[in-house]
C-alpha cells in the first residue's frame, strides 16, 4: 500500500521533469527531482519520517522485516558533496510518467525554464515499498511539482532572473561593453 505525501517548501535539485533520463546507458528513462529540506525544519522531517514508517508497517508482507531497509530521506552532510546539501536532508522522487508541473496558483507550467535546479517548490509523491533484486525499502514515486518561487540556480542553469543583469539599461553599461 502506498502513502501519498505532499511536501512543504523544498529546494529543488537534480531536476529532470521535462524529458526523462536514464542513470545508466541501458537503464529505464525516468523523470525525477530531489528535494532539499533544512535539518532545522523538524516538523517537515518528522512528517516525512512518519509517512515512511506507515508504509513500512503496512507492507511487512513485501519487506519481510526492517533490517537493511533503504529509506528515501537521507542526510545531505553524509551522502552528498556540494555546499547546497550541507545542513539538509534530501529525497529523490521519480516516475516513468511525466509529472504535472504547476505554478503557485496551480496553473500548468509550459515553459521548461520555469522549473530548474535551485528554485523552490512543493513535491507530491507516493511513498511505496519495494523488494527487488536483493534491495528492499521505501521509495518515492513522483506525481507533480508546484513551483513556489525562484532561487539561485544550481548546476549552471540559466534563469530568467539573470536577463536584467545581462541586458539591463544599456545607457548605464555602455562603458562595460566590449
Amino acid at each position: 500500500m502506498a502513502e501519498k505525501l505532499v511536501t512543504g517548501e523544498v529546494r529543488l535539485s537534480y531536476v529532470t521533469v521535462h524529458e526523462p533520463r536514464s542513470i545508466t546507458e541501458d537503464g529505464p528513462k525516468k523523470y525525477s527531482v530531489s528535494g532539499l529540506i533544512p535539518k532545522k525544519d523538524k516538523a517537515a522531517i518528522a512528517r516525512f519520517e512518519k509517512a515512511v514508517k506507515k508504509v513500512i508497517a503496512e507492507n511487512q508482507h513485501i519487506l519481510k522485516g526492517t533490517k537493511g531497509l533503504k529509506t528515501p530521506l537521507r542526510d545531505g552532510d553524509e551522502d552528498k558533496d556540494g555546499e547546497e546539501y550541507e545542513g539538509m536532508m534530501f529525497f529523490t522522487a521519480n516516475s516513468i510518467s511525466k509529472p504535472i508541473l504547476v505554478d503557485e496558483d496551480r496553473q500548468e507550467i509550459m515553459e521548461e525554464r520555469e522549473i530548474y535546479s535551485g528554485c523552490y517548490g512543493r513535491v507530491s509523491m507516493n511513498l511505496y515499498a519495494f523488494n527487488t533484486g536483493g534491495n528492499k525499502g521505501v521509495a518515492c514515486g513522483l506525481n507533480s511539482v508546484q513551483k513556489l518561487r525562484d532561487g539561485e540556480s544550481l548546476g549552471g542553469s540559466y534563469t530568467a532572473d539573470q536577463i536584467d543583469e545581462d541586458f539591463g539599461d544599456l545607457d548605464d553599461d555602455e562603458d562595460d561593453l566590449l
